[in-house]
């Protein structure tokens, strides 16, 4: 008994030693933020006193409200779309069979495979020749489609309960009204930790709208680069918006942390 607790004590103190080194780096963003505009490279643990100069700053140099509408929309509408697209997917996978089912699910999920630096030009020329450069629909459109997400709801649809789809059927439900009221319904766990880090992967998105938008037109990762130059960096305005970055990720996540953790325990439960 005495061992038992001894490694537990152990396994909880190790995750705690790892949470704080993880923590870490985002608490020293936020007190380097709030640090007054002379102390922003001190190496104090506690900002005091604390300024909202650099916040200041910050919105004198750029439009911070447009930065972060501009990545929301970005974000939630390419999210939403990957999100809506592997779900008729992985729900065409999972619940019929036809012809070459395995080989073309092999091949679309063999896509996720290829590099985006690959198909970043011919992504590019075609959206120079529908006129969507600089805009942000340039950027959701080549994302829409994600064989990761594919993937990981065809496991969750391949586990859904084959009789309650058959009971709709007899029902006289169509497939399209069993998706929305049988499976859905069924699946909001793995569909809110899914759009979560489908959501935090285009928030954190650099490459490609750097490519597609100028600076007139930009998301929250481009507009750190006004704090970027020859004379130097402006590090207290840069803490302070990549602060801002982080805070709606947060947010989502401690609102919907629960959800993540129920998809997690329901994955492996057939």
């Amino acid at each position: 008994m005495m061992i038992d607790r001894l490694r537990s004590t152990g396994s909880h103190l190790l995750l705690a030693v790892t949470a704080l080194l993880c923590a870490f780096p985002i608490y020293w963003l936020f007190a380097t933020s709030l640090r007054r505009p002379d102390d922003v490279t001190s190496l104090s643990p506690i900002p005091w006193p604390i300024s909202l100069a650099n916040y200041g700053d910050a919105a004198d140099k750029v439009d911070v409200v447009g930065l972060i509408g501009n990545t929301f929309f970005v974000a939630a509408l390419s999210a939403a779309g990957q999100l809506l697209i592997a779900l008729l997917a992985s729900y065409a996978f999972a619940m019929y069979v036809f012809p070459f089912q395995k080989l073309l699910y092999l091949a679309f999920v063999g896509t996720w495979l290829v590099p985006f630096q690959v198909t970043m030009l011919p992504n590019y020329v075609l959206l120079t020749q529908l006129g969507l450069i600089n805009s942000l629909i340039g950027v959701v459109l080549p994302t829409l489609c994600s064989a990761l997400a594919v993937l990981l709801l065809r496991q969750h649809m391949a586990s859904f309960p084959k009789e309650l789809v058959a009971a709709a059927k007899i029902d006289g439900r169509s497939s399209w009204s069993i998706l929305w009221t049988v499976v859905v319904p069924n699946l909001r766990p793995a569909l809110a930790a899914l759009g979560i880090l489908l959501f935090i992967n285009a928030w954190n998105e650099y490459f490609w709208p750097a490519v597609v938008l100028r600076q007139s037109n930009s998301v929250l990762q481009l507009g750190l680069r006004s704090f970027m130059g020859t004379e130097g960096d402006q590090w207290g305005p840069m803490m302070a918006v990549a602060s801002l970055a982080c805070l709606p990720v947060l947010l989502m996540y401690l609102l919907l942390q629960r959800h993540i953790v129920n998809a997690f325990v329901r994955s492996g439960l057939k």
